[in-house]
């Protein structure tokens, strides 16, 4: 009987569409069909990105990550495979540099804490050749960031923080390179 009424349980949860809520059993999409990862409301927090010493070789597009190769002149960026103007493939979303010296005594080096590609978590498809430490893998959901209402109500941002800034009149990507706050407004509607 147990093991008919597992078997039951198990075919009917993997009929739910996959998606993790993080912060409340809400989020802030109303319509969840198409989201893989989101945040609660009005945390007034944001993801960081991880910082990099050395850039990835062969990056997956989309990537983004905070570039600490050089930790007195740190920038967020992203991957698009687009290699055109010298960006090799990397472009900045900092728009300039910051010092985050002090942040980086306190981050793991390679040579304490070394790192394998099979080190890394998956949401979506589980076959995802990509590599990262949070891969988020489908074809058909996304994540959405976590929203405040204003970059300054996030009290202690880390280097590397990202947010989608939801104030009438400017709604934006903002990401936080240790020093200052960059805005990408692209064409969010206003």
């Amino acid at each position: 009987m147990k093991k008919i009424l597992m078997t039951l349980f198990l075919a009917g949860v993997s009929t739910f569409n996959a998606q993790i809520i993080i912060g409340d059993a809400k989020g802030t999409a109303t319509v969840k069909t198409s989201v893989l990862l989101e945040f609660a409301a009005d945390e007034n927090k944001g993801i960081i990105l991880p910082y990099v010493r050395f850039l990835p070789q062969s990056p997956a597009e989309g990537t983004i990550l905070l570039d600490a190769s050089t930790s007195t002149a740190v920038r967020v960026k992203v991957y698009n495979a687009n290699t055109s103007f010298g960006t090799n493939g990397w472009l900045d979303l900092s728009g300039q540099s910051a010092n985050i010296s002090d942040a980086m005594t306190a981050q793991p080096t390679f040579a304490n804490a070394p790192e394998t590609s099979a080190a890394k978590a998956i949401i979506g498809d589980v076959t995802s050749l990509a590599n990262g430490v949070l891969i988020l893998e489908s074809t058909t959901k996304a994540m959405v960031l976590p929203i405040v209402a204003d970059v300054q109500d996030v009290l202690s941002p880390s280097p590397g923080m990202m947010v989608y800034v939801n104030k009438a009149g400017s709604k934006r990507l903002a990401v936080y390179n240790g020093s200052v706050w960059s805005f990408w407004r692209g064409d969010f509607p206003t």
